[in-house]
């Protein structure tokens, strides 16, 4: 049996298409905050604020974004519509892409053994 296919990832690039940097400086953390609601389980009254999986503010190679999971659109389509039309009638950058878990890294190699003592030195 085939495993279903991932969501994609949609990142709202904090550039315009005209190339110009999008103002206000924390439209992505603004954005994301909108959208917080909606999450697994719905939202929690009484939880302090955090994003929801769907919809997080990130800075990736320098460049201020908002990523948005396409499951999204099936949990709640206007929330989608929302979004998106948020990018569209801003002239966002708007890339499909998947964001991808840092490698692990290499482990350190341990140092070189003394060389043995010869009867030389």
């Amino acid at each position: 049996m085939t495993p279903p296919p991932k969501p994609r990832e949609f990142f709202i690039q904090v550039v315009t298409k005209a190339g110009k940097t999008f103002r206000p400086s924390d439209w992505a953390e603004r954005l994301a905050g909108v959208m917080s609601q909606f999450r697994p389980g719905g939202a929690q009254p009484g939880r302090t604020l955090s994003y929801s999986p769907y919809c997080v503010p990130r800075v990736i190679d320098g460049v201020k974004c908002v990523i948005v999971n396409e499951a999204l659109r099936e949990i709640e389509p206007m929330a989608w519509d929302f979004v998106m039309n948020f990018a569209r009638d801003n002239a966002l950058q708007v890339v499909e892409a998947c964001l991808l878990p840092d490698p692990p890294l290499a482990p350190v190699a341990a140092p070189p053994a003394p060389l043995p003592k010869t009867a030389n030195g």
